[in-house]
């Protein structure tokens, strides 16, 4: 919601003087001065005294209009709330303007435009009666876009005219609010891609192991903890008393790896195979979430979203902003210069807790790849407890591989990634990315993607 207050004939300041006023003389009052002045000159000619009165009378009435209209002092705020602010592709978002007349005159007529970039359709124009003093006028409407990105709505305009439609003249605010258009996510099926049974490991995945007593991390007394916890050995050691930490299971991980570069894609719009990949990896993220993993989002650059906490969003709360932050990333996400995935690789190959564990869950969106690339994409598979792989052949999508890039087969690049333990899986144009992730579930084929519900 943003807000402004407008003050001198109805809008947000009355610069440029009385000239620029002069400037807002509608075609109507033009032509009355224009008119004024031609009888003028002519009952000049003629002798006409009642002539002369008549120039007189249309050449001055739309300059005492400006003058009034200038002089005119109202003092007008505005707002606007737009519900929501991140809205999916081709979903419409409800932006309501609010007019409070905060001096204590009525205003005229006022015509209220928002300015909104065409994509989001056209300006919306509304007509205001006069509004009393202390008044308050709302309208709204409703803007919708069938692109992702991020739209500036704003700054609001009043143009005030006089009652004989001489003069027009326009005011803006300074502020305005930003509508974040998301990619469009599906609801995904439950299937089993990795070893555990749902988002908290289980047994195998704790943050402390309790396999011996060595094994233990002990801390320091504190009051109201279970004697029976004291570790005898470390308390001797250390010469004050040690409990055992409490066993605490770790939520699983899960990483979104997506291709943007340039070459691997071919294409652009809402069906392309680019914009395919982005609205799947935004229906992942939110899968996984909604599962209770801790995910994060990483692109061929190397750059994983959230930042902190080794790329990971926790639990709670931070969950939820982690997710808004990811989901507005891929609004605006576009392609890169990149010619590899050394940077994806080097960040899936260095986990994301330091902690010497593998990242979990890896579900990858690839592009076109050559020899090299599809090598590298391969040997992502090793830190992962599963990875599953959808790869997108830019030539079946109506697009041509960049010249001179050798791209390897869609079959062979299938065959390298299963070899490698991934389950790997073909999109094609048309496909629901629901049934791909369905049979995912169901189309294990490698090593250690058996098992589990993701």
């Amino acid at each position: 919601m943003s807000a402004g207050a407008a003050h001198g004939a109805g809008g947000p300041g009355n610069s440029g003087g009385l000239r620029a006023s002069l400037s807002g003389l509608t075609t109507r009052g033009r032509s009355f001065v224009a008119a004024g002045i031609a009888a003028a000159v002519c009952a000049y000619v003629l002798g006409q005294g009642a002539l002369l009165r008549v120039g007189l009378l249309l050449a001055l009435l739309p300059l005492i209009c400006v003058y009034a209209l200038h002089r005119t002092r109202h003092r007008v705020s505005g707002s606007r709330r737009l519900s929501p602010g991140r809205v999916p592709a081709g979903a419409e978002a409800r932006v309501q303007l609010r007019m409070d007349n905060v001096s204590r005159l009525p205003t005229g007529l006022l015509m209220l435009q928002d300015r909104v970039p065409y994509v989001l359709g056209p300006r919306p124009r509304f007509v205001l009666d006069r509004v009393e003093p202390g008044g308050r006028r709302e309208v709204s409407y409703r803007v919708r876009s069938d692109l992702r990105g991020r739209y500036p709505l704003g700054p609001l305009q009043l143009r005030l005219t006089d009652p004989f439609g001489l003069v027009e003249l326009t005011r803006s605010f300074s502020t305005y609010d930003t509508l974040t258009v998301i990619p469009r996510t599906e609801p995904l099926p439950p299937v089993r891609l990795t070893g555990e049974s749902n988002g908290y490991g289980d047994g195998s995945r704790r943050s402390l192991a309790l396999a011996g007593d060595d094994d233990v991390i002990p801390r320091g007394y504190r009051r109201g903890d279970d004697l029976r916890r004291v570790h005898w050995r470390s308390t001797a050691r250390y010469g004050e008393l040690m409990v055992r930490r409490e066993e605490q299971p770790q939520r699983s991980r899960a990483t979104v790896l997506l291709d943007t570069r340039r070459l691997a894609f071919d294409g652009a719009g809402p069906d392309s195979a680019f914009e395919w990949a982005v609205s799947a990896a935004a229906s992942s993220l939110v899968h996984v979430l909604e599962q209770g993993f801790s995910a994060r989002l990483l692109t061929d650059t190397g750059s994983a979203v959230p930042g902190e906490g080794g790329g990971f969003c926790a639990g709670g709360p931070e969950s939820a902003e982690a997710a808004g932050l990811m989901m507005d990333t891929l609004a605006v996400i576009g392609h890169s210069d990149g010619a590899g995935l050394s940077r994806a690789y080097d960040a899936v190959r260095g986990g994301g807790f330091g902690d010497g564990g593998g990242d979990g869950l890896l579900i990858a969106f690839f592009g076109d790849l050559d020899d090299v690339q599809a090598e590298l994409a391969a040997r992502m598979r090793q830190r992962a407890s599963g990875a599953v792989a959808f790869v997108l052949d830019t030539r079946t999508w109506g697009g041509r591989p960049a010249p001179g890039h050798d791209v390897v087969p869609r079959e062979e690049r299938l065959r390298r990634l299963r070899d490698a333990g991934w389950t790997a899986l073909a999109v094609t144009p048309g496909v629901a990315f629901g049934e791909l992730w369905r049979q995912a579930g169901t189309a294990r084929t490698g090593t250690g993607t058996s098992g589990g519900r993701a």
